[in-house]
């Protein structure tokens, strides 16, 4: 609800690896888990959500490499989508 008003979640901050991209997450912890949402706000009129979910790694405040490129596979399809809806306005 944040990003949709053009805000900023207070835990929100950029995440390592997507330099450029937008890419924001929100990491909340909740009985002793850690759960993130992670999206986009590279676009001028939607915002992207790419992935949620609750933090399993081992190795510290590191983001499982399974999940980065989950992210990294939905940031394009998010261009794609983009790429498409900007043709269709201009139409």
């Amino acid at each position: 609800m944040w990003a949709q008003q053009g805000d900023k979640h207070p835990d929100a901050k950029p995440m390592h690896g997507f330099a450029g991209a937008n890419v924001v997450e929100i990491v909340e912890r909740f009985d002793g888990d850690a759960y993130r949402a992670v999206y986009t706000i590279r676009f001028r009129e939607r915002i992207y959500v790419l992935h949620c979910f609750k933090k399993k790694s081992k190795k510290g405040s590191e983001t499982p490499r399974h999940d980065i490129n989950l992210i990294k596979e939905r940031l394009e399809q998010a261009k794609a989508l983009e790429e498409q809806n900007t043709k269709t306005v201009r139409r």
